[in-house]
């Protein structure tokens, strides 16, 4: 079968690669749809900090945001799940240590990151092997587009459910690419008004017609002040800012990870009494992302740019998009196109 492997920094091979076969308690999908994410472009470029620390090395075939059919079932998986629509997982815990046990398997010490950590390979091929366990099967009336965009959509879930958008708070999400956008659709659709900073003029009018309250390339200065703030960016800068404009007594949500380290003053969040969350994995949003999309409450394709085949995924990313292209900012790839 065909897979995207990346041999070294912005190099690139369309392998013939041996198809997967399943083992006990395995699974093989037919892949459908591949997201690709600002982490596969961090490995594609060389930055992703695993490749320094050794949790990955080249070559690696990327790609963890996926939807697909599943195919072949190994011994012990339940068969009903032959011919489903799944996605998966991307953390895949050990399920022996404490953090497992504790449902925290995303932070397992010794977990698997499809297409990102400890060599499993990734979703960007013709089929996907993967354990039966992490796989989550998808509503009848889901098409792939929809499936892909499950995980990026859960860990905007997560950011949201961290910063509490209850019904007349308001909340400034800096960032308006994937993850920012789609968190501001969780927010609205939990009752909050939603502020969002953006560099880029098409996604912040993206962001207005999502329906946020404002978008621009500062931040908007409100009456009362911002409930809670979200980090939905690659710029070390801006924990410190949202940890100067968050209320006492506030909240500070960090999803964005830059290559380098964001300074901030613990004093502040003392004498501010601001709670801070990172949020690592959409691993414990993932149920919840397949709710919301299948009850009509947000509406992923609005951030969806367009779809190529695997041929044109090297273009991709390289940052060279189709003419045509929408301006959402998030593409899909079509391995078998």
């Amino acid at each position: 079968m065909r897979a995207f492997v990346v041999t070294a920094p912005n190099t690139f091979e369309i392998q013939d690669v041996a198809e997967p076969k399943a083992g006990t308690g395995e699974i093989v999908a037919q892949v459908e749809r591949v997201g690709v994410c600002g982490t596969d472009v961090e490995f594609f470029n060389g930055s992703m900090p695993y490749l320094q620390d050794g949790q990955a090395k080249f070559p690696i075939r990327i790609g963890h945001e996926w939807s697909g059919t599943v195919i072949e079932i190994g011994e012990g998986v339940d068969k009903s799940l032959l011919g489903k629509k799944i996605i998966s997982d991307v953390m895949m815990g050990c399920g022996k240590c404490k953090r497992c046990h504790d449902g925290r398997q995303h932070t397992c010490a010794d977990r698997y990151e499809l297409g990102i950590r400890n060599g499993f390979a990734g979703a960007l091929a013709e089929k996907l092997l993967i354990p039966a366990r992490f796989a989550y099967v998808l509503p009848d009336d889901f098409d792939f587009e929809l499936g892909a965009l499950v995980e990026p959509a859960a860990n905007a879930w997560r950011v949201a459910d961290a910063a509490k958008p209850l019904p007349g708070k308001q909340i400034l999400i800096w960032g308006t690419g994937t993850v920012g956008l789609l968190t501001a659709q969780f927010c609205l659709a939990m009752g909050a008004s939603v502020h969002m900073v953006g560099i880029d003029s098409k996604t912040i009018k993206l962001a207005l017609e999502i329906g946020v309250t404002s978008a621009g390339s500062e931040v908007k200065k409100i009456e009362g002040g911002y409930d809670s703030v979200v980090d939905a960016t690659f710029d070390s800068t801006v924990p410190a800012k949202l940890v100067d404009i968050v209320e006492p007594g506030g909240r500070v949500v960090l999803i964005g990870v830059d290559n380098h380290a964001a300074p901030f003053d613990s004093r502040q969040l003392v004498f501010k009494e601001v709670t801070v969350v990172g949020i690592l994995s959409a691993s414990p949003g993932l149920r919840e992302s397949i709710r919301y999309i299948a009850e009509g409450k947000i509406d992923v394709l609005k951030i969806l740019g367009g779809t190529v085949g695997m041929s044109e995924a090297g273009d991709i990313f390289l940052g060279n998009r189709p003419a045509g292209m929408g301006v959402g900012p998030k593409v899909l790839i079509n391995p078998r196109g």
